[in-house]
């Protein structure tokens, strides 16, 4: 039986490399745990990892600061679009005030039940702070966050989609775990996999935006991955997705930290089917204390190291 626990992490085309890291460390109050670069294609572009106290799968956000390359993106339809993250139900005054202080634009709001605050990456990527009840997940108390307030991790993703049941339908063919949890206006939201937390899927009904772009550009939701648990359920579930009809899946990718294929689902958002193997995880380069210190290069691209680093910007990542 092939299944998946629920998120592993998000990744992110974002624009300025420091305002992301401000936005994430700074504002948001995140753990910075991993400074390296893109693996596919021959531009150097940072890739940034943030995460809860643990960095537990489900709470990891990553970004490509695309602006320094030039390269943008359009936000539009058929297309991940909004970061869920978790926070205590308590704290929503707290990032509210927090966000003015910062000087983010931040709006309340309520949906399925739970209260809300709805701001944007500096890049314009819509963020969504979800007040929830018993997230088990240890929040990191960064740059003045208190414990108590702390975001626990990935709460979900919200999608755009021009047609809701299409979605749903690739996720009971492709994890045999999607249950409509919801309906409310023109949103439905799905639970996938066993994870009591991190794993919904919000899904907007949107016709009228224009389609929004697929490639790796700032200001845009790159993907969405989901936590497979081991290789070989992995290579299962891949198996199950092909043997469905849904072809347009990747080869493994060794990530380094983890290892993935990567699917176009019907409505256009790229999920990642994602496993830290036992040679990955966050640590396999730098020790548990030092998460974050040090610019971590794959070994094909280490001979050019002093190249790399030369065609990135300087950024400040200390807390």
């Amino acid at each position: 039986m092939t299944y998946l626990l629920g998120s592993h992490h998000v990744t992110l085309s974002v624009g300025g490399a420091q305002a992301d890291v401000d936005f994430h460390t700074k504002a948001l109050g995140m753990r910075f745990i991993k400074k390296t670069v893109l693996y596919d294609g021959a531009m150097p572009i940072y890739h940034f990892y943030y995460s809860n106290a643990d960095g537990d799968p489900s709470s990891v956000i990553t970004c490509f600061p695309w602006a320094q390359a030039g390269v943008y993106g359009k936000r539009g339809t058929n297309q991940a679009r909004e970061v869920l993250l978790s926070v205590p139900a308590t704290s929503l005054d707290f990032w509210s005030r927090r966000m003015a202080r910062y000087g983010v634009d931040a709006a309340h709001a309520e949906a399925f039940g739970q209260r809300r605050l709805e701001l944007r990456h500096p890049s314009g990527i819509e963020y969504v702070l979800v007040g929830t009840e018993g997230d088990p997940r240890v929040g990191h108390p960064g740059h003045g966050v208190p414990p108590e307030h702390a975001v626990h991790g990935i709460h979900g993703v919200g999608m755009h989609v021009f047609d809701q049941d299409r979605l749903v339908e690739f996720a009971n063919d492709a994890f045999f775990a999607a249950e409509k949890v919801e309906e409310e206006g023109d949103r439905a939201r799905l639970q996938l996999g066993s994870d009591g937390f991190g794993n919904y899927v919000e899904l907007t009904g949107n016709r009228s935006d224009d389609q929004g772009t697929w490639y790796f550009g700032a200001g845009t939701y790159h993907h969405f991955a989901w936590n497979l648990d081991t290789l070989d359920n992995q290579e299962a579930v891949k198996f199950d997705i092909e043997g469905a009809g849904y072809t347009d899946i990747s080869e493994l990718k060794d990530r380094t930290y983890f290892k993935s294929h990567y699917v176009r689902t019907p409505g256009g958002a790229l999920f990642e089917l994602a496993v830290t193997h036992q040679d990955g995880g966050w640590d396999c380069d730098e020790s548990p204390e030092e998460l974050g210190r040090n610019f971590m290069l794959p070994p094909q691209f280490e001979s050019e190291r002093d190249s790399i680093l030369a065609r990135l910007e300087t950024v400040t990542t200390d807390d």
